[in-house]
């Protein structure tokens, strides 16, 4: 379970890998600074962010990520396409999927959880990730925070829910268990692959950066090294990616 996000960072791919089903959270506010509309590549000179401009004046509490609309007042998909293209080209992988994303930076995207979602599942093909989507914007969820999730994990039919690290912060444990979900929690550790240029490896790029360099081979790398996922005392949850 996570929020969408633009051009997502590996470990986002290996909790979709290693769940048997992975819930999309399209209905929830969206946060300022967030993943949700920017992430980061590896350029020449050092690491730079791609940001996708947002209509958010006057409406922050009203925000819901599935409604977002992009801000369509700047050219920012040749941009995209611009720096992706310059800093990418020469990579071994490039060129295979350079079509796909020089056509979704031509087209204008009205709604940010459109482009997300049409990027998102492209890449998923892409690295042979065949784990199903399901959008909480269709599923009818009640209450917030881990009542939220727990109530997803129901409507999912879950026996056991996946939980980002940061959910040891606030996530109540025997709610889940009285539920009959047991929590696992996903700790991931980011692999090293070849990257182009001399300067040192640059950890926690979009997903990406890994595919244009590694190609077929980006699955087995963004995999290795894992212990998979967690409970807080340390248990292995170590179901195969899909």
């Amino acid at each position: 379970m996570n929020q969408p996000a633009y051009l997502p960072w590996l470990g986002y791919f290996h909790r979709i890998a290693i769940s048997d089903v992975h819930v999309v959270l399209d209905h929830v506010q969206f946060e300022k600074n967030s993943f949700t509309n920017r992430n980061r590549i590896r350029t020449a000179g050092g690491t730079t962010w791609l940001t996708v401009p947002v209509l958010t004046s006057g409406r922050f509490g009203s925000l819901a990520i599935n409604t977002l609309e992009i801000d369509q007042r700047s050219a920012w998909g040749q941009k995209h396409w611009r720096t992706i293209e310059q800093n990418y080209r020469k990579a071994p992988f490039f060129a295979q999927h350079a079509a796909f994303f020089q056509t979704v930076y031509r087209k204008d995207w009205r709604l940010l959880s459109d482009l997300c979602r049409v990027l998102t599942e492209y890449l998923l093909d892409a690295l042979g990730i065949s784990t199903p989507l399901r959008y909480s914007s269709t599923m009818e969820p009640e209450g917030v925070k881990d009542m939220l999730v727990l109530s997803l994990c129901k409507r999912a039919g879950a026996d056991t829910y996946l939980s980002g690290p940061l959910g040891r912060n606030y996530l109540r444990e025997s709610l889940f268990s009285e539920g009959g979900v047991t929590v696992r929690y996903h700790d991931y550790h980011h692999p090293h692959y070849p990257q182009l240029g001399p300067r040192p490896f640059d950890a926690s790029m979009s997903v990406i950066d890994l595919l244009f360099n590694c190609g077929p081979e980006s699955l087995a790398v963004l995999c290795s090294g894992q212990h998979h996922a967690s409970s807080r005392a340390g248990a292995p949850f170590t179901k195969e990616p899909q």
